[in-house]
């Protein structure tokens, strides 16, 4: 049975606070009809300090979309393997015994995928597959989970090493004034991870059942307008609200496997923002506490994306996991508007 291993995170060495943030929008926008507004939903979001791969000053500059995706590529490449190398220890393994690499990330662009890079710089076999996913937003970790896991069930012997990998602050885009847009930047940070999906062995997450679900007619609600100078995030004020159309999804999942979605023993969702918790707790029917590890990444790094549900996975591993054979919940959510949902039991030995 395949088997999610404990996830290798880190953020960069550069902080902006709540209060930071909220005083650049001030001094910013300080003509903006709407500044109020955008002050106290960014309040609500909950987030203390955020993590960049720039200094605050640098990332205010916009020295054009070659320049960022260009730093985009050499801070992959100077921080992944870090992780790359933490995960497979975690895992018990070698680059050696990996078979295919899933690589997520929706803030740069590259062709060949970092998958390539990886393979030839870090040892793994010529033969090591590779599937990069580059559009499903903050959905894309519990996305890459699902198709680990879908792939050590066709090949049981096989392993899977994940990367996730978000340098958000590099969408930062200075002309966009909405709403929305100024919320993001209040919202999002930096930060990258590295876990191993085991085939067989291992301890963490037996993996048992997942499944996908689209809220028909939102694909534009979460959304990339692609213009020359890069990727300009387009968030709908109805984002908040998804939770409702996707909770009975979750519950569908775990019927279809005996399960009852209001009484499992942890949850790893993605934390898109403190709505998204606090729904999530009311429609399924659980005490807020339940989302403890997913508030906990939001506060401290704000959202990372695809690397969030990889990072409060990390927490719970780092509290001691749950009792053995526990049962859990791992969701991904993001544009389409899409669930990646994932089933499993806490494994503690290999």
């Amino acid at each position: 049975m395949a088997t999610l291993c404990r996830p290798a995170v880190s953020v960069p060495e550069y902080v902006i606070t709540m209060e930071e943030t909220l005083e650049l929008a001030r001094s910013r926008h300080a003509g903006h009809p709407q500044l109020g507004l955008s002050l106290r939903l960014i309040e609500n979001t909950g987030v203390r300090t955020r993590h960049l791969v720039q200094p605050v000053e640098e990332t205010l500059a916009h020295p054009g979309f070659e320049e960022r995706n260009r730093l985009y590529e050499a801070e992959a490449k100077a921080r992944v393997p870090l992780l790359v190398r933490q995960a497979l220890e975690d895992a018990g393994l070698r680059a050696a015994d990996i078979d295919l690499i899933i690589y997520v990330s929706c803030t740069g662009f590259m062709m060949p995928s970092l998958t390539a890079w990886l393979i030839n710089s870090m040892g793994f076999p010529s033969t090591t597959r590779q599937l990069p996913i580059a559009q499903l937003g903050c959905a894309a970790g519990g996305a890459a989970i699902n198709r680990a896991h879908d792939f050590c069930t066709a090949y049981p012997e096989a392993n899977v090493l994940i990367v996730a990998c978000e340098f958000c602050s590099l969408c930062y885009q200075p002309t966009d004034i909405s709403v929305g847009s100024l919320l993001s930047n209040g919202l999002f940070g930096d930060g990258a991870a590295a876990a191993v999906v085991r085939g067989t062995g291992g301890a963490g997450i037996h993996l048992e059942r997942n499944g996908s679900h689209l809220v028909p007619g939102t694909e534009d609600w979460i959304a990339y307008d692609v213009r020359a100078t890069g990727f300009h995030f387009l968030l709908d004020k109805r984002v908040p609200g998804t939770m409702e159309p996707l909770a009975p999804a979750l519950c569908a999942l775990a019927d279809g496997h005996g399960w009852d979605a209001s009484d499992l023993d942890f949850y790893i969702v993605h934390a898109g923002g403190p709505r998204i918790l606090d729904d999530l707790s009311k429609f399924l029917g659980v005490p807020p506490d339940a989302f403890r590890f997913s508030r906990a990444t939001l506060t401290e790094y704000g959202n990372v994306a695809s690397v969030v549900v990889l990072d409060a996975l990390r927490r719970l591993f780092d509290e001691g996991g749950a009792a053995d054979r526990a049962r859990g919940l791992l969701a991904g959510f993001g544009p389409g508007i899409t669930a990646e949902m994932t089933l499993g039991r806490w494994s503690r030995t290999p």
